[in-house]
This record gives structure tokens, sequence and C-alpha cells, in this order.
């Protein structure tokens, strides 16, 4: 198959209510062990968080009327998917285990703000 346009994602972004970056940090930091990094400057105004882990990058902006994606979603590879899923549980965050696709182990999270995230093993 020859190569298409594009290589990567740079990023997803995902919608999150006014105000609510705590939630957001302890949620993408502390739950699911991504690192914070700054906003440009000229964004930062804006308000949301910016996160990474290995090539993933994902945003938070903020969306004045904001409704959750509950269907649109991305799906993140885990390096350690049962130890996440062992420590999200801990911390009573919803998980819900996908077996609708034979032979492919998935869950299913939402974020504080009800995004849907898929989880995969890597």
């Amino acid at each position: 198959m020859p190569d298409g346009p594009f290589s990567s994602f740079d990023h997803v972004q995902l919608a999150m209510p006014r105000g609510e970056e705590g939630a957001a940090r302890h949620f993408f930091c502390d739950l699911l062990g991504m690192e914070e990094i700054p906003k440009p400057p000229e964004l930062a105004t804006r308000g949301g968080c910016w996160f990474t882990s290995g090539s993933v990058q994902l945003h938070l902006g903020v969306e004045e009327d904001f409704r959750p994606s509950r269907k649109a979603h991305p799906a993140l590879c885990c390096g350690d998917y049962a130890g996440l899923v062992a420590r999200l549980k801990e911390h009573q965050v919803k998980v819900i285990e996908a077996k609708d696709i034979p032979g492919v182990q998935r869950c299913h999270i939402w974020d504080p703000f009800g995004n849907r995230i898929e989880l995969l093993p890597a």
C-alpha cells in the first residue's frame, strides 16, 4: 500500500467546560499518567489544557456551549493496559470492557466531562 498524505496525528482535541482545568489535570495527569504541556501564551487565555504521553498529544479546549463527545472518541494504546485499567477502577472511574470485536481487547472510559475515551493494549 503506498504511503498516503498523512503519517501521524499531531493531536486530538476534546471539548471541556470553562473553569474545569483542575478536574482535567487530575484525570489526565494523576489517573491516566499523562504530562501537562504548556499552551502557547496566545492560546492560554482561552482556557483548557494540553497533555502528552509518548507521541500522543491530547488537547482539551473550552467550548462555551459544551456537550460531551459520547460517540466520537480518541483511542489510546496503553503500554500497561491491565495496570492502567486496575488503577482507574481503584479510583472509581467507570470502565466498560468492549467485547464486540473478536480478538480485540479494549475498554471505554469517560473523562470528568463525559467525553468517551477508548483504551487498548499497545
